[in-house]
């Protein structure tokens, strides 16, 4: 925003632009909900209403995430998967005094805004670590930085508010947009870009695999259809989000009312998902977090992991369970923990989300 001089030569701010209508709409206009140092009430109106502040993300199961993963003064704790710090900032005072927290994320967009909000918060270079590592460099990370373990580690899989909300991230179906979906954006391929190297059969078996996608085959032939359209229109025009769900959408022409809108929506979300997924190559790098878990806590140390997705929730199932029955889990949840009906209702995107715990053998068992 810049300045401009008043009649006596003094620099005056200007006013910011105007929104449409009686509510700012869309992202860039919701200044006070980006800034909830500065516009607390705001973001406190927002949540109050049932929505997440734009810019920001409101933490998945709190309770049950500090229930099991029980952080106590001296400990170091890891969040894998740090966006926005709602977790992190509920960890942080149990681990005092003397203990740390290891913040990794790989978006660098978020990252240095996330590390600013906690700093502010009070947390120095003597109990706040953050660095830029997708959670499958969790052991490299520990390395670095002379440590033997951690005492607790949280990986939340979920993709956060503020890159849903952000349109110009690619990542919501809600938002024309051009489909990038990457969680960093220096690194790979936009979705766009992936999808028109792909054949069909790629694209339905990716819909099927990482998003259970019912109606995978008639979407990979819409969006490959939709590819051919664009590459017909001249020079390559890369997909945006705008495309996939009009592909969707074609799917369902002819259905009745109810089942279009029952139906439809939850492929559209089920696609986007689906693409992301496979954008950022999230099986394989949860993957190997699980296969490191063993060597990067300490005996006794305790691990949980929110997933939001069948596939990844099966994977971390089978990982315990294997690790449980070869010695070296000493104990894991047993029916997987869900959000309750109160948080569903005040946060709907926390609606999917499943979370299972561990913990390492060699300890002593928390409580």
């Amino acid at each position: 925003m810049s300045d401009r001089p008043d009649d006596a030569g003094n620099e005056k701010p200007r006013r910011r632009p105007r929104y449409r209508g009686t509510h700012p709409r869309a992202f860039a206009e919701r200044y006070k909900e980006r800034d909830p140092a500065r516009y607390p009430e705001e973001r406190a109106k927002v949540l109050a209403s049932g929505k997440t502040p734009a810019g920001s993300h409101v933490p998945v199961l709190l309770r049950e995430v500090l229930d099991v993963l029980r952080p106590a003064p001296g400990e170091t704790a890891v969040d894998a998967t740090l966006g926005w710090g709602g977790h992190a900032e509920a960890i942080l005072p149990k681990l005092l005094p003397g203990g740390r927290l290891i913040g990794l994320d790989v978006d660098p967009a978020e990252l240095p805004r996330t590390e600013r909000r906690l700093r502010a918060l009070g947390y120095g270079d003597d109990v706040l670590l953050v660095r830029r590592s997708n959670f499958a460099g969790l052991p490299k990370v520990l390395a670095e930085l002379d440590l033997p373990g951690a005492d607790l580690v949280l990986a939340d899989l979920g993709v956060s508010s503020m890159q849903l909300d952000d349109p110009e991230r690619g990542f919501s179906h809600k938002r024309d947009a051009p489909l990038d979906l990457r969680m960093n954006p220096q690194r790979g391929q936009p979705a766009g870009t992936l999808l028109g190297r792909l054949g069909k059969g790629e694209i339905e078996d990716s819909l099927r695999r990482y998003g259970d996608e019912p109606e995978s085959e008639r979407i990979a032939e819409a969006l490959v259809g939709a590819l051919a359209a664009s590459r017909r229109e001249g020079p390559i025009r890369l997909l945006r989000t705008s495309d996939v769900t009009r592909a969707v959408e074609s799917v369902y022409e002819g259905r009745s009312e109810r089942e279009r809108r029952e139906q439809m929506n939850a492929s559209v979300a089920r696609t986007f998902q689906a693409l992301r997924i496979l954008v950022n190559d999230e099986m394989t790098a949860l993957e190997t977090f699980l296969a490191n878990l063993p060597s990067v806590l300490r005996p006794g140390g305790r691990v949980a992991v929110i997933s939001f997705h069948s596939g990844e929730d099966r994977r971390v199932k089978k990982a315990f369970a294997a690790g449980k029955k070869g010695g070296l889990f000493a104990e894991i949840s047993g029916d997987v923990v869900r959000p309750s009906p109160a948080e569903r209702g005040a946060n709907p995107r926390s609606s999917a989300a499943k979370l299972r715990w561990a913990v390492l053998a060699g300890g002593r068992l928390p409580g």
